[in-house]
């Protein structure tokens, strides 16, 4: 990383961007200036960037993950070949101590200092293909719809126990409505399945993490997209403490003494759904299912175990994949 002389911080927003760059890492040496978020304004940035000796050999860029508003000019500038570290809010906010004060323009610079300071520690960002960016919106306009769903059927529900008549109603009035909805996920569900067959890596990725008792369908595609088909975590434990199912141990002293509990910085998608598939497991797995009752019987709690079964699964699915291997199911005694 000893390569980048400039460092570029970005703080996007839907109709601007502001752009500080500290010149050879000197961070007196830094100059301001705001963009239209669009393809002229990503064009003038480059333009800027020439003038100020900035190029895509020297100059780190460093963004906050923003969702959309973000995606164009990352997308436009892996095309002129910058070096992309798109960070966690949360932890530049946090490594740069105590700030009074807030704009756009301080943002960007501050994000511009932590690319500076902890070049060493930069992950070069590396764009997921077209094939998993489409699963992912898929993925999400399914999860909007199902949502959707669950809630007008849930108000008609509750409707019931206070006004039949009115209930009755409603769930008339939305009967086309859910039906439209059904319609639109067995749609999602199809092209799910096309990307899937269609793509071969996919299709092995796929095939491997489902083959682990209690990972369903969803749970797989989930942990496909959030990882960019595995690349982005070496070990089990960073995709596990990225799902949010590593205890860590909180104790200071001799009047701290709490017991170890998850971090509630975590991928809370994706923790959902191991939860869903721990409980499954415990039903279906012998050797998960003989490991709860065994803990319960020694008195642990519930939830500690089943947080455990869920850190199992994570090893399990990512065992598979470092192998390339389906998972054996052990013969329980």
């Amino acid at each position: 990383m000893s390569k980048f002389k400039h460092f570029l911080g970005i703080d996007v927003s839907k109709e601007y961007f502001d752009a500080v760059v500290i010149l050879d890492r000197n961070k007196e040496k830094s100059i301001h200036s705001q963009f239209v978020n669009d393809y002229k304004g990503i064009k003038s940035l480059c333009k800027w960037l020439k003038e100020q000796g900035s190029t895509f050999e020297n100059t780190l860029v460093c963004l906050e993950h923003t969702g959309m508003y973000g995606k164009l000019i990352i997308k436009c500038l892996m095309i002129e070949k910058f070096s992309l570290w798109v960070e966690m809010s949360l932890k530049i906010i946090r490594s740069i101590g105590v700030q009074r004060g807030k704009n756009d323009k301080v943002d960007a610079q501050r994000i511009a200092f932590y690319a500076m300071k902890n070049v060493e520690e930069a992950v070069i960002f590396n764009a997921p293909r077209m094939e998993i960016n489409k699963m992912r919106n898929l993925l999400s306009l399914r999860e909007k719809l199902v949502a959707t769903k669950a809630s007008l059927l849930r108000n008609v529900k509750e409707l019931k126990a206070f006004d039949l008549e009115v209930a009755r109603l409603s769930e008339k009035l939305q009967k086309s409505t859910i039906k439209g909805i059904d319609l639109d996920l067995k749609n999602i569900e199809k092209q799910l399945d096309k990307t899937i067959s269609d793509d071969e890596n996919i299709s092995r990725i796929f095939t491997l993490v489902t083959s682990v008792i209690g990972i369903g369908k969803v749970t797989a595609l989930f942990l496909i997209c959030f990882t960019n088909e595995f690349t982005m975590y070496t070990t089990p434990r960073q995709l596990a403490c990225y799902a949010g199912v590593v205890p860590f141990e909180h104790t200071s002293g001799k009047s701290i003494r709490s017991k170890p509990k998850v971090h509630y910085v975590a991928n809370k998608k994706l923790k959902k759904q191991l939860h869903m598939c721990a409980l499954s497991a415990i039903t279906s797995d012998p050797e998960l299912k003989n490991y709860f009752n065994r803990k319960v019987e020694e008195g642990k709690n519930k939830m500690l175990i089943i947080n455990n079964v869920r850190n199992k699964l994570v090893h399990r699915v990512c065992a598979c994949i470092r192998e390339n291997k389906m998972f054996e199911k052990r013969q329980v005694a």
